[in-house]
């Protein structure tokens, strides 16, 4: 496919060419290797980026000619200084940029013994447990469709479990690849979870099978495709959200599901640097994937901040790269992807349609919010009630979480089903459509903390800093 020919041919026949078109470089100082992202200028193809990388000491691991990036590493420490000039516009290193998922609660695994199949999700036996569903009419939808077999939703996470008895028969496997390291790899032990369930929880939200055994997923009819971000350690660096962009987008996936931010720090500054370069490479990933017909859907964060305005950020790096420093985060700052333009950004509720106690918000920033999970809401923050949080699909079996990792797959799950029931809507289009169709949710009055150390203040009408234009709907994109 023309995708992996750019992967690899073409990756090592641009190196060839900078070998031989430029003298070697001269010795300089090294160190370990590390991993850089080098952004030639937009739309210059990367070929005269390759020869610099090869004149500076290094080496292309992959060519993003679509974009104009590179992915390439060197053990040269001149290297991000020496590689920028004519074809290059600049270079940062990775090395010390992944970050972890957004960090959730996950919980206990619950046991469910398998009924007869009765194609209608109430009849799941683990159905009374999903408030979620029951909030976003998803029984009503499935009336009417539970999606189309043709639809594959990209899960860009930790990985699918393929074997699970409720995702064996839901996973585009052909589609499938693991992008860590910014190399697509499309063998299934690549792009298979091994240290974390959070890619397969993801993935139940939005597709378990209705086949009498554990739970219902928002379009049990649509397929998921496993786009591995996430590598043994629970980092996710930029060149594999890059790679996985574009892999999306070029392997025909209408939707994908984002439940995290990228780069150690959680916000990423133009005016940083140490940020600027994955700022744009990231951006400009996303803008070419939503040229190629791919929704982007992402989760808001769970820090309780108001993204809408200035705050200061105590908790950035998170990796250990660098010493946690107190930025104050501006205009110039961003939340990715929630924040890039054209991504529909989505909050979290827990069972009450409140906004979960840590689900970050913002007024023109969060597009729409659906369930979550609140675990905190009953007590006040006294004490956890385990069955307040999502129940999905983990290796091995089923079993809980919350966060805004949680919201953004039933957003997802919804799109897909409005796909499937309007299946000419452009990417901008079905954003639009969500929001038409969600349910509004009203601001609370006054400061919002529904748990001690948690406050927040909603500001707006029926459009809103906590749930946008409201709560996703099932049933109303598809009747």
């Amino acid at each position: 496919m023309k995708f992996r020919r750019m992967i690899g041919a073409a990756s090592a026949g641009a190196l060839a060419v900078g070998i031989m078109g430029l003298a070697a470089a001269p010795a300089s100082a090294t160190g370990p290797e590390t991993t850089y992202l080098v952004l030639a200028p937009q739309g210059a193809g990367t070929q005269a980026a390759a020869q610099r990388v090869a004149s500076a000491g290094g080496s292309v691991v992959a060519a993003y000619d679509q974009i104009g990036v590179l992915v390439a590493k060197s053990t040269s420490s001149a290297f991000s200084t020496r590689v920028v000039g004519s074809g290059v516009e600049s270079a940062a290193p990775t090395s010390g940029l992944g970050t972890t998922l957004i960090d959730d609660d996950i919980t206990e695994a619950v046991a469910a013994a398998a009924v007869q199949a009765t194609g209608d999700p109430t009849g799941e036996p683990l159905w009374s447990n999903q408030w979620d569903m029951e909030q976003i009419d998803v029984p009503a939808a499935h009336a009417i469709t539970t999606g189309d077999p043709s639809i594959v939703v990209g899960v860009l996470d930790s990985g699918i479990d393929a074997t699970h008895p409720d995702l064996a028969t839901q996973v585009a496997k052909d589609q499938s690849a693991s992008c860590i390291g910014g190399v697509a790899d499309t063998s299934q032990a690549a792009w298979s979870p091994t240290t974390s369930s959070h890619g397969t929880h993801v993935a139940g939200t939005i597709a378990a099978a209705i086949n009498g055994v554990g739970i219902a997923g928002v379009a049990p009819g649509v397929k998921v495709a496993s786009v591995k971000v996430v590598n043994d350690d629970g980092f996710i660096y930029p060149e594999a959200a890059i790679c996985a962009y574009l892999w999306a987008a070029e392997h025909g996936m209408p939707i994908t599901n984002n439940s995290y931010f990228i780069d150690p720090w959680e916000f990423n500054c133009i005016n940083d640097e140490r940020q600027r370069p994955v700022w744009l490479a990231v951006q400009r990933a996303l803008r070419y994937s939503s040229a190629q017909g791919t929704l982007t859907v992402a989760s808001a964060g769970n820090s309780n901040v108001d993204l809408q305005h200035k705050f200061t950020d105590s908790s950035s790096p998170n990796d250990g790269s660098y010493p946690v420093e107190d930025r104050t985060i501006t205009g110039a700052c961003r939340d990715l992807p929630a924040e890039a333009p054209g991504v529909v950004t989505v909050s979290a509720v827990g069972p009450t349609e409140q906004k979960s106690y840590y689900s970050s918000y913002g007024q023109g920033v969060v597009d729409v919010t659906a369930p979550g999970g609140d675990t905190r809401f009953r007590t006040g923050g006294a004490s956890s009630t385990i069955t307040d949080a999502v129940l999905s699909t983990v290796p091995g079996g089923w079993g809980w979480s919350q966060g805004t990792s949680m919201a953004g797959p039933h957003a997802a799950g919804v799109a897909a089903l409005a796909l499937s029931a309007h299946p000419n809507m452009s990417t901008g289009q079905l954003a639009s459509f969500l929001e038409r169709t969600a349910t509004p949710i009203a601001c609370p009055d006054g400061v919002y903390e529904p748990r001690p150390g948690y406050p927040a203040t909603c500001t707006g009408g029926q459009r809103n800093g906590f749930y946008g234009a409201g709560n996703v709907n099932a049933y109303n994109v598809v009747k």
